[in-house]
């Protein structure tokens, strides 16, 4: 495997779509994990370089002899598209499943024996698909290599999902009035027959289905005057009108997101409630995390309130440190202060800036059969296999669950937020004796972290001995890379805003976003961006001669001596690379 790794790397040198010392640093990468979710030479390209996978892979394949389709040489019309779906329709739903999930498509017969099936997939080295294939018990087969992106446009054009609550609503054509009165108090009944009426239930339904489709993070169902209700789906952390619905009360949709939601009480519209659903979608377990607030309006008789959804999708969840994405000093430090045995590892940022994210991936990185992990969190997020994961209940809040954690013999603790003086000092002396522990703040960067522990109550020899990292993040949209344009006659003052050079500007492609078919208004995903800073002996120092007020400038000065990498510093290193747009690193970070 090492030789092929190195033989297939030396092709992509000699190509020329990798360096030699990328290659090399690939190689050191590889054996760094000692067999513990060990990657492939080209998901550390993709992953750490951010090498164009189908450069990489239409390589990989066609060393191992695997022929490429390319689909824009196809003909894709009707005719191919039935035939793919007649060939799915004869498989075994779980394979077939199995197959659509790994993105592998029967695609045509071979052209001179028509006996042979040809499937396409993004990946022919990969044994799984091999397996899954063998599973269909076909005779004689062929696999080709073709890019993943076409692949998953073709899936959806032969799968063609459909949102059967939605098309319920379209295919009844109704058209509700709501019937007027000068009292427009809450009439229990009169709010029951208007939800019938209105297909209100499988509006909120479908609205479920398809925030997951379109990959929501979260749902917002804001409430009007006039009886207007607006849906807006978030979307790479941007809220995007989705729906609006108009002659119907506001007070009826919360009533129906209410229904369907456990534990919480329809009939009480005067307090904040949280609750959650669960719905199967596309044949997956999906969660849904519910906050209600009565919020006022205009007319002030009426009881608005504003619900949220958050959508909770384990498919997202990130187990490979290797997928974050980090940069490569930030890695590094990342890495090394997660395999100490002991100590505390700190994630800043606001909400929505993917602190979770990460140390759900730095927890499966640690987790071993050997360890018990524990985490304490309100609410839970995600579900992490083989950590106990603390049920909160009226009978154990927070607080009470964090005093229990030492009493239940803990390796590895995760405190979801230290959100006061009390979480903060049990947190930290949870990592002052003997135990690796990760948890979240609220604070602007990594430095400012310091200060706020201090201005919570903890002792300034307590932060310095406890702590082995603090990293500070934030998500920036990624341009898509149908569309993205590079920018001819850029002003300036723009990248200089951002710390480029004078030097760097005529160096350095810009591009901004245009916007295509298959993207949100130019972008497509996120990408974090991190100031990671490692408590150094020079940093603790720092903090043990500190007095009443923590110098934070000179924390930042020491770490960046130690090649830390500031939010600014990583965004700007984004656009370089052709990521990330400027704007979009200066709307997610403060100049210092």
């Amino acid at each position: 495997m090492i030789k092929a790794n190195s033989r297939i790397g030396e092709i992509l040198v000699r190509r020329k779509i990798i360096t030699p010392n990328m290659l090399q640093q690939a190689l050191k990468l590889m054996q760094s994990s000692n067999g513990k979710s060990q990657m492939k030479l080209h998901e550390v390209l993709v992953d750490e370089f951010k090498i164009d996978r189908h450069l990489i892979l239409r390589e990989i394949s066609d060393y191992y002899a695997f022929k490429e389709i390319n689909l824009s040489e196809e003909q894709i019309d009707e005719a191919r598209l039935n035939f793919i779906r007649g060939i799915l329709h004869n498989f075994d739903a779980k394979i077939r499943d199995a197959l659509i999930e790994a993105n592998v498509v029967p695609f045509r017969r071979h052209k001179t024996n028509r006996s042979v099936l040809i499937f396409i997939c993004p990946d022919p080295t990969n044994p799984k698909i091999h397996r899954l294939i063998h599973q269909l018990n076909i005779k004689q087969y062929e696999i080709s290599y073709t890019r993943l992106e076409d692949i998953k446009e073709l899936i959806q054009k032969v799968v063609q999902f459909k949102n059967e609550f939605l098309q319920l609503i379209e295919e009844s054509g109704q058209s509700v009035q709501v019937i007027e009165t000068e009292d427009t108090s809450i009439d229990e009944e009169a709010l029951d027959a208007e939800i019938n009426r209105s297909m209100l239930t499988n509006l909120i339904e479908g609205t479920l289905v398809e925030a997951v489709r379109q990959g929501a993070s979260d749902i917002h169902v804001l409430p009007k005057e006039g009886n207007v209700t607006e849906f807006y789906f978030r979307i790479d952390g941007k809220l995007q009108l989705w729906h609006s619905i108009a002659d119907i009360r506001p007070e009826a949709v919360a009533a129906v997101v209410k229904d369907r939601s456990i534990n919480v009480d329809r009939f009480d519209r005067d307090i904040a409630q949280d609750g959650f659903i669960q719905r199967k979608v596309d044949n997956t377990d999906m969660r849904f995390r519910v906050s209600i607030l009565p919020i006022i309006g205009s007319e002030a008789n009426r009881k608005f309130e504003s619900c949220v959804i958050r959508v909770l999708d384990d498919r997202k969840v990130i187990t490979s440190l290797e997928k974050l994405g980090l940069q490569k000093q930030a890695f590094v430090d990342f890495k090394r202060a997660i395999s100490e045995p002991q100590g505390m590892v700190i994630l800043t940022g606001p909400t929505g800036s993917g602190k979770s994210t990460t140390l759900v991936a730095a927890l499966n990185h640690v987790m071993d059969p050997s360890k018990n992990v524990l985490t304490v969190e309100e609410p839970v997020e995600y579900l992490i296999k083989e950590a106990r994961q603390i049920k909160l209940s009226p009978k154990l809040n927070f607080d009470q669950a964090l005093r229990s954690i030492l009493r239940h013999d803990p390796d590895v603790v995760m405190v979801g937020e230290m959100r006061d003086t009390l979480s903060a000092k049990i947190g930290v002396t949870l990592a002052n004796t003997g135990h690796l522990t990760f948890s979240t703040l609220h604070t602007n960067d990594a430095p400012s972290a310091i200060a706020r522990l201090y201005m919570m109550g903890v002792e300034l020899f307590l932060i310095a001995n406890a702590i082995n990292l603090v990293m500070a993040q934030r998500l920036v949209r990624t341009l898509c890379p149908h569309c993205k344009r590079q920018i001819k006659n850029i002003n300036p003052q723009l990248p200089l805003s951002l710390g480029f050079t004078e030097e760097d500007i005529p160096n350095t492609a810009f591009f901004e976003a245009v916007g295509c078919d298959k993207c949100y208004g130019g972008f497509r995903g996120r990408i974090a961006i991190v100031e990671a800073l490692r408590f150094t002996r020079n940093i603790k120092n720092i903090i043990l001669q500190s007095n009443e007020k923590i110098d934070e400038e000179a924390i930042r000065q020491e770490a960046m001596r130690s090649n830390m990498l500031t939010l600014r510093d990583s965004g700007r290193e984004r656009v370089r690379a052709g990521l990330t747009t400027i704007e979009e690193v200066l709307a997610t970070t403060t100049s210092l």
